[in-house]
């Protein structure tokens, strides 16, 4: 289990119109993980978790922290597990978010099966990292599940949350 910022580089182009692709992708990444962007949509979250977690052969738990006004204080890596698990421990969620003085938490993972269902797993975490963040007045807005290149999956948008 690893902590801290996840600096990982796009990956390489694989076929044609994959270099203009990931020259985007880094402009967008700049923005949107400079402190203070707007996250206000659930497509600039998509976007910027699908660049950092769709191509990785591990599970990866990360969380976006926001301030009250829902802008970026901080995108953190913070358990790095195997290829079809990750350890996540409250605790340790708890104490970050508070270091940050975050209002709200953003949390997502990946699924490198390329399947984005919600395990039970995932959906006993989620509640359980909501109810550590409510004792101290923190909102989880939303979990999302990165399954490849397929589009994201929202805890918040299935009702999950």
């Amino acid at each position: 289990m690893a902590t801290g910022n996840s600096t990982a580089a796009p990956a390489r182009p694989r076929r044609r119109g994959d270099a203009i692709i990931l020259k985007a992708l880094a402009v967008l990444n700049s923005r949107l993980r400079e402190p203070g962007a707007c996250l206000s949509s659930p497509g600039a979250v998509r976007a910027l978790l699908m660049l950092h977690l769709a191509e990785l052969e591990h599970e990866a738990f990360v969380a976006l922290f926001l301030n009250a006004q829902n802008r970026l204080i901080e995108y953190r890596e913070l358990f790095r597990g195997t290829l079809t698990q990750t350890s996540v421990f409250p605790r340790e969620v708890v104490k970050v978010t508070l270091r940050l003085n975050a209002a709200a938490v953003i949390f997502a993972h990946n699924h490198p099966s390329g399947l984005s269902e919600p395990s039970r797993a995932d959906e006993v975490l989620t509640g359980s990292l909501k109810s550590a963040l409510a004792l101290v007045d923190v909102k989880v807005l939303d979990h999302f599940i990165v399954a490849g290149r397929g589009m994201p999956l929202s805890f918040a948008e299935r009702g999950l949350l």
